[in-house]
């Protein structure tokens, strides 16, 4: 059986990379507990154990590596992330169109998956040959659409792709994403009551990584979009952290996008798991996105003027519309160039080139009445009926 334990993963990872540095220490706790709503809940089969103890092995080692990284170069610590505007929304909501659309604009960083998931490269990299993260990644997203062939219809899976800052904050064990391939509530509860700072400030130092990576290859980008739903309960974490940061908030009706993401997640669960059920799944993502949008609302009410709408339906219709007035709101020069760049991508990933994704509230254990009523607040300031 895969050794779930944390001091024999903290030994591993240091094993592996002959570094002892982990960075700041606040990832120990909610790791800790991560490991053992793992222990506890998941009801993980032996192959799916084994995936989740390469996932943690992955994250303490790229801290290492990290570390290093920051000892043998301290000018990352110079760099500055001025002004990103930030796209979240409910999950299924269009912002992933939307993150893709405006990342085709070489003036702007975008966080691709392949760095997402090896935010460190290996210690003798050269940002002028090929990256080994690369091609570990194009094989990782091999193997998800091998196990579970559904998923494309869910989620465009692309290692090249702009992809989630959700997965940075991973690595500071403070994330959703684990919700999304684990069954552990406990630990989801401890995670939304928990200081979401450290977790965000890691993300930073990961991004100003990054940002210097991304130079040293070649980058003139000088403006960053991130994306993530993750975003849109910690808020006033995320204004904290980013004090210039502006937010796009993509809305589609919570009766769509809750059971939409339960069936995403539950597609990814069952890779570890054949005893989780959707009726586990539902009700699970139904009340950490009600929770969410409460939060949300009330910090727009002191920070309306940092906030950009845009509905899922416009942005299916005309995504240029809705881009070209983002563009204006953060203050980012419309040119014939980047309008070339985003009707290329839009004419290049058509919704109707992948399969169609079917899902029911019922199957999912969610009921009309009951999202109507979770979700009422939300649905009347954004104008659902």
């Amino acid at each position: 059986m895969s050794e779930l334990s944390a001091e024999a993963l903290l030994a591993e990872a240091r094993r592996r990379t002959g570094l002892a540095n982990f960075g700041d220490p606040a990832f120990e706790e909610p790791m800790r507990r991560l490991l053992a709503a793992i222990e506890g809940e998941a009801q993980l089969h032996a192959t799916g154990r084994a995936v989740q103890r390469e996932r943690v092995l992955g994250i303490l080692t790229t801290r290492l590596l990290t570390e290093e990284w920051f000892r043998r170069h301290p000018e990352i610590e110079n760099e500055v992330i001025e002004r990103p505007f930030v796209i979240m929304g409910l999950g299924r909501s269009g912002t992933t169109m939307l993150h893709r659309t405006i990342a085709s604009d070489p003036r702007v960083f975008a966080l691709l998956w392949w760095e997402s998931r090896n935010p460190s490269p290996p210690l003798d990299w050269v940002a002028s040959a090929p990256d080994p993260r690369i091609a570990a990644a194009e094989a990782e997203v091999a193997a998800m659409l091998t196990a579970a062939p559904d998923l494309a219809s869910a989620h465009p899976m692309d290692a090249h792709a702009p992809d989630e800052e959700l997965m940075l904050l991973e690595h500071a064990f403070v994330s959703s994403n684990p919700e999304a391939f684990v069954h552990v509530p406990s630990y989801s509860r401890w995670v939304e009551q928990h200081d979401h700072r450290p977790a965000y400030r890691y993300m930073q130092r990961l991004l100003h990584f990054l940002q210097w990576q991304k130079k040293r290859a070649g980058s003139k980008a000088t403006r960053w979009v991130l994306k993530s739903p993750e975003h849109l309960g910690y808020l006033d974490v995320l204004f904290d952290v980013f004090p210039d940061a502006l937010v796009i908030q993509a809305h589609r009706d919570p009766l769509e996008t809750v059971p939409s993401m339960a069936s995403l997640c539950h597609m990814v669960i069952c890779w570890g798991s054949d005893r989780i059920t959707k009726a586990d799944v539902g009700p699970h993502w139904a009340g950490k996105f009600k929770r969410a949008t409460d939060r949300c609302l009330a910090v727009r009410e002191r920070h309306e003027e940092r906030f950009f709408d845009v509905s899922f339906e416009e942005l299916l219709r005309d995504p240029l519309g809705p881009v070209r007035r983002i563009y204006a709101f953060v203050g980012l020069a419309w040119t014939p160039e980047a309008e070339a760049a985003m009707r290329r991508w839009a004419a290049e990933n058509r919704r109707e080139k992948r399969p169609p994704h079917a899902y029911t509230l019922e199957e999912f254990a969610l009921s009309e009445e009951g999202m109507r009523r979770d979700f009422a607040r939300y649905r009347e300031r954004f104008g659902f009926r």
